[in-house]
């Protein structure tokens, strides 16, 4: 075995700091924040590095979309409502910002329990153990009647729980996203996976009408699609499904000789994975658009975004 001569730094080939291209500068870095700042003054003192140049880019790109009057589609999880950012969704649509939505099953679960009490989530651990995880009498029964009266009536799944909840009147249907959807006017499409969702193991539960409405949903889902040149798709919390159903129904709109390449997508959930990163972020927007992944808690993350926009939009 040879030994070990460690090497002679002397003849190490050098240059000057003030010669070398560097990434980072001083003007690149954040300005201090002043008392009683604005939101576009603290956007503005972010640094313009990574997120904090990315975020305002992507505030720059949604406000072009609303004063060119192109669309902006949420695609969204539960966790949305379960932190509590109805109020925000709801705000953005009234203000007609969000002219779109796209929630996956359990959405509608949590959405339509906080309408009719004010509350939702569970303790799963608590109550798994003796089988009564999800066994709430009135949110199956409620959420499955409007559902198989829905395919009755020919109606997607958003709109027809939108509507049963006007039609009972709840008392918290002011902080119901499907119910202010509905009376705002602003299409709702849901996306389930048999199985995946508590009211899928009620007695209730209708598999034909839940397949066919969640079916009309998701050729309506392609029909905002068909839209999109010009606009935004925003995936909030979903991790598969409204990523894949995006990615689908985007091949449904360009293989039927649409063009809709130049548009904004973003991601926000708090960690990155895989299918949201390739099938929101990169790859429906190489032929020409351009995303943003954005990682972050959404209880802090979507009221920054909201109010960002609210202040360039109403300038």
């Amino acid at each position: 075995m040879k030994d070990n001569n460690p090497l002679d730094f002397n003849q190490l080939k050098t240059y000057s700091l003030h010669d070398r291209f560097s990434k980072v500068t001083v003007e690149h870095f954040a300005q201090p924040l002043a008392k009683g700042i604005t939101v576009r003054g603290l956007l503005e003192s972010l640094p313009d590095i990574l997120l904090g140049r990315e975020f305002r880019e992507l505030i720059d790109r949604l406000v072009e979309c609303r004063k060119n009057g192109r669309p902006i589609i949420i695609g969204m999880g539960a966790h949305v409502i379960k932190v509590g950012l109805s109020p925000i969704i709801i705000d953005l649509m009234e203000r007609s910002v969000i002219t779109g939505l796209a929630m996956n099953g359990a959405c509608i679960v949590h959405d339509t329990e906080v309408a009719m009490v004010g509350r939702t989530s569970e303790e799963v651990d608590q109550v798994l153990g003796s089988g009564a995880f999800g066994a709430a009498q009135e949110t199956g029964q409620a959420i499955n009647g409007a559902i198989k009266r829905g395919a009755t009536e020919g109606k997607g799944m958003g709109e027809a729980l939108g509507e049963y909840l006007l039609q009972q009147d709840f008392q918290y249907n002011g902080v119901s996203i499907l119910a202010s959807a509905k009376r705002l006017g602003v299409p709702v499409t849901v996306h389930v996976a048999i199985g995946t969702d508590i009211i899928h193991i009620h007695p209730s539960m209708d598999g034909a009408a839940t397949g066919k409405t969640s079916y009309d949903d998701f050729k309506s889902f392609c029909g905002l699609v068909k839209e999109l040149e010009g606009g935004a798709f925003l995936n909030i919390g979903s991790a598969v499904l409204i990523p894949e159903v995006f990615l689908k129904a985007l091949t449904v709109v360009r293989n039927l000789g649409n063009e809709v390449n130049r548009f904004t997508t973003a991601n926000f959930d708090f960690i990155r994975q895989y299918r949201p990163a390739t099938n929101v972020v990169s790859r429906p927007t190489a032929n020409g658009g351009r995303g943003f992944n954005i990682t972050g808690h959404h209880e802090l993350m979507i009221p920054l975004l909201a109010a960002a926009l609210i202040d360039r939009i109403e300038e």
